[in-house]
């Protein structure tokens, strides 16, 4: 049997790596904290319940897997930030067992810590927003209003606010907002960019120490919630000008693995600038799939020493859709006016891959309203 592959964390994009990777024969074990849906699809070999991804139990649980299911040179798929930064931190541990295609530590706190990341990104040539942290707020006076206030590392803010970020309209409201944050709370000032659609562009790529050797591009056409939220509905995009971005950056770091660099156009100087970098594969990896760049695919050759040739270019136009948020959040809006149901039944012209429907495989689709506030409940 030829080595597999280990997925972490099976909902929606953690689905489309095991299909992926399954329907080309590779033996492909799912473990999840919870149930999840991609441990009903048929390519799926075997599924497990693993500890919490935080939790102190997490890496020895994966080693006890390694031992009792004979492994090595496995790779694992990380379908979250937490996960990720879990594998990096314990890759020696791991490595008996798997092929650990994650950032080093080292690397990861320059991407997880977004005010080291934009000082790394400016150095390079990457446009970044104007920022500061929580210890140089008098620097905000210089920034062009408005501005975001957000978690440093994006976790204990979350989980203290219970938002992504907060919009502050003049230095009253920031000033106000900010004596409103806890001190424990870690946080990042940022110009918000000038974008009439607030529509950010993803630019994903498989990299080896710092040279892309693949890449592919989309923008989320509805999300939720409307702002900083997660796609509902997107579509394949080519933006030179974002390789231009992302190249320096990627080799600055010199990274290897797969990453999805947000980018938002700033209308006020025409340029592209840099939100974030996801470490992972991201919720609508489907899409970059279905127009020619199968990432998972890519990273079980590397981890196995396989050749390939990396795709040079891929479709345009294609779109993506998740149904179960996309209706309900598209009502919403339709609703509120923000948009017509002539554009949403029009937004479905042409291709469109579907983020768990699969004709060749349904079980997915058929349980996932089953299984809906199971996940929400367990994932929050």
């Amino acid at each position: 049997m030829p080595n597999g592959a280990l997925i972490i964390e099976g909902h929606i994009q953690g689905l489309s790596n095991v299909r992926a990777l399954g329907e080309r024969g590779i033996p492909v074990y799912v473990a999840d904290c919870t149930r999840c849906i991609a441990q009903y699809s048929k390519y799926c070999t075997k599924a497990f319940r693993c500890p919490p991804f935080l939790s102190d139990e997490f890496i020895p649980f994966l080693v006890h897997l390694g031992q009792t299911e004979n492994f090595s040179n496995w790779l694992i798929l990380a379908s979250n930030d937490h996960i990720v930064e879990q594998l990096s931190k314990h890759k020696q541990e791991l490595s008996p067992y798997y092929s650990v295609v994650v950032p080093d530590y080292c690397v990861l706190t320059k991407i997880v810590d977004k005010q080291a990341l934009a000082s790394l990104a400016a150095s390079v040539g990457t446009h970044v927003p104007a920022s500061c942290d929580s210890t140089s707020i008098q620097d905000s006076r210089e920034m062009r209003f408005p501005v975001l206030i957000k978690g440093r590392n994006g976790l204990s803010f979350y989980k203290t606010l219970h938002k992504k970020a907060i919009i502050a309209n003049t230095p009253e409201e920031l000033a106000t907002t900010v004596k409103g944050i806890p001190p424990q709370v870690d946080f990042l000032i940022q110009e918000k960019i000038q974008n009439s659609h607030d529509e950010a562009i993803s630019f994903s790529c498989f990299s080896v120490d710092g040279s892309i050797k693949s890449y592919w591009m989309g923008a989320k056409i509805r999300e939720h919630p409307l702002r900083f939220g997660t796609a509902t509905f997107a579509q394949s995009v080519l933006i030179p000008e974002l390789l231009t971005e992302a190249t320096p950056l990627i080799s600055a770091l010199s990274y290897t693995g797969i990453c999805e660099i947000e980018f938002m156009f700033d209308e006020r100087d025409g340029h592209y600038k840099l939100i974030e970098i996801n470490p992972r594969t991201w919720l609508w990896v489907g899409l970059a799939r279905r127009c020619g760049c199968d990432f998972a695919l890519m990273m079980y050759n590397f981890a196995n020493g396989i050749r390939q040739t990396f795709p040079s270019q891929y479709k345009v136009g294609v779109k993506w859709v998740n149904l179960m948020t996309d209706i309900p959040y598209s009502a919403k809006a339709i609703a509120k006016g923000h948009l017509s149901v002539k554009d949403y039944l029009a937004s479905f012209q042409g291709e469109t891959v579907h983020a768990v429907w699969n004709l060749h495989d349904l079980k997915p689709a058929l349980v996932l309203p089953f299984l809906s506030f199971h996940i929400l409940k367990h994932r929050r």
